[in-house]
C-alpha cells in the first residue's frame, strides 16, 4: 500500500503579504478580482506549499515552490522550477484547507465539504440509482453527514481521474462500506467504482468538525497520516 499524508490549514494561517508567493503566482493573483476567490487561492497554495516543506522535512522558502495547472487542469508543483517529487491534491472550503500529499505516480484526489443540508434535487441530479436509495433509507438527522461524504468521495475520485466535475458525477459509484461506524476509528474506508469500466479507487474519509474530508488514491493507500507543520 501506498502512504497517504496530508495537511489541514485554516484562512488565519496564511501570511499577509504577497513575498510568499512564486513570481508567476504573484502575477496570475492580479487576474483574481473576487476576493473571496482570492484568498481561495491563496489558502489553497498556502497549504500546498506547507506540506511539501513538510513532506520533504526541510524548510523551503514558499516562493522557491510554484503550483500550476497541468494542460488537463490538474494541479501540478513545482520547486525552483521543476517538478517537485510528489503526487499533489488540494481542496479548501470555507476557510479551510485541505492537502493530500504521496509518492510521485501516485493517482490521488482529496476532497473537503462542509456537513451542510443537500436537497433532494441535489440528490437526484448527481447521485446514481444506489446512492439515493442509501440516502433516502438514512434516518434523517444523519443524511447530511451520508451526502456530503458520497458528494466528497466522487470529487476526490474525479480529482483522481485529472476530470474534475467535467465528467459526470453519475458515471462514478461510492461504497462507504460501514458509514455509521462512523467515530470508531480517525479514518474510515471508502471505496468508488468507475460505472463503466468498473475500475476500483480504494480511499477514506473522515469527519473534523464540521467538515468532511476525503481521499482517494491508486495504488490502493493506507491509513493517512497528517503532515506535522515546521518551522520556516
Amino acid at each position: 500500500m501506498i502512504h497517504l499524508r496530508y495537511l489541514l490549514a485554516e484562512a488565519t494561517d496564511v501570511p499577509d503579504g504577497d513575498t510568499w508567493l512564486a513570481p508567476s503566482e504573484a502575477a496570475f493573483q492580479q487576474t483574481l478580482h473576487v476576493p473571496h476567490r482570492r484568498a481561495d487561492w491563496r489558502l489553497g497554495r498556502w497549504a500546498a506549499k506547507k506540506a511539501l516543506a513538510a513532506w520533504l522535512g526541510q524548510p523551503i522558502a514558499p516562493d522557491r515552490i510554484a503550483i500550476h495547472p497541468a494542460p488537463d487542469g490538474a494541479p501540478e508543483m513545482l520547486l525552483d522550477g521543476a517538478a517537485a517529487p510528489v503526487a499533489l491534491s488540494y481542496s479548501h472550503r470555507a476557510g479551510r484547507a485541505l492537502c493530500a500529499l504521496a509518492s510521485p505516480g501516485t493517482i490521488l484526489g482529496c476532497d473537503l465539504e462542509l456537513i451542510e443540508p443537500r436537497t433532494d434535487a441535489f440528490i437526484a441530479d448527481y447521485f446514481t440509482a444506489a446512492e439515493r436509495d442509501l440516502v433516502t433509507q438514512a434516518p434523517s438527522p444523519d443524511r447530511p453527514l451520508l451526502a456530503n461524504c458520497l458528494w466528497s468521495a466522487k470529487e476526490s475520485a474525479l480529482k483522481a481521474l485529472r476530470t474534475g466535475l467535467r465528467m459526470d458525477t453519475r458515471s462514478v459509484e461510492v461504497d462507504l462500506e460501514d458509514w455509521r461506524a462512523e467515530g470508531s476509528q480517525p479514518w474510515n474506508p471508502l471505496r468508488v467504482r468507475l460505472v463503466e469500466t468498473g475500475e476500483i479507487f480504494q480511499g477514506w474519509w473522515r469527519r473534523e468538525g464540521e467538515s468532511l474530508l476525503t481521499l482517494c488514491a491508486s495504488p490502493p493507500p493506507g491509513e493517512p497520516a497528517r503532515l506535522d507543520d515546521i518551522d520556516r
